[in-house]
């Protein structure tokens, strides 16, 4: 696991990242993305509705769902089995233990497809994103006095990372658009009342 040291970096995009994220450039192995991604193309997809709007990505949730008509968590499917497995290593990543993470969402972001600028619900504590198939930039961003402090972090395939304290709470996330298919993992505990 790569834990970014802020105070000495040695290069200047480190130096922006924020405190509370880290990375782990090698989670997974070629042969359990590929495992993986067979067991992930047969889900149930469906096309993220944000209130009215329906995005190009596709997802799946399991544990729970958020319900964003009516702004709430609803009780998801149970987490397949494939993916128990995955959240195991997740939480040793993570320093967690594997139940904390009680929610999953797998995105499948086809060519041309990213996410926009925004901080998982409040009702989600901790994030650990997987990364398949596609590499992606994960883009920062938190407003300073009048001026936005930014920072983008290349993720490989088969990689994770780990959204914790103000990464989580303070900053914004993006995705930038993907030119070939991508899926996405993020595994989420619950925040406590």
């Amino acid at each position: 696991m790569k834990q970014f040291d802020f105070f000495e970096p040695t290069d200047k995009a480190l130096r922006n990242l924020p405190e509370g994220f880290t990375y782990e450039p090698e989670l997974i192995t070629v042969a359990q993305e590929q495992s993986l991604v067979s067991r992930i193309r047969d889900l149930p997809f469906r096309e993220f509705q944000f209130h009215q709007f329906l995005a190009k990505r596709r997802t799946v949730s399991f544990g729970w769902h958020y319900d964003y008509s009516g702004r709430q968590l609803q009780k998801a499917d149970a987490i397949p089995e494939f993916l128990l497995r995955l959240r195991t290593r997740v939480a040793r990543f993570a320093k967690l233990e594997p139940e904390a993470f009680q929610h999953v969402l797998v995105t499948e972001y086809g060519p041309d497809t990213g996410i926009g600028w925004h901080r998982d619900k409040a009702v989600f504590g901790e994030v650990v994103g997987v990364s398949l198939l596609t590499p992606c930039v994960l883009r920062f961003r938190r407003k300073e006095n009048e001026k936005w402090q930014r920072a983008n972090v290349a993720v490989a395939p088969r990689s994770a990372y780990h959204l914790s304290g103000p990464a989580r709470i303070v900053w914004e996330h993006s995705i930038l658009r993907v030119d070939k298919l991508r899926y996405a993992i993020t595994f989420r505990n619950l925040r406590e009342e």
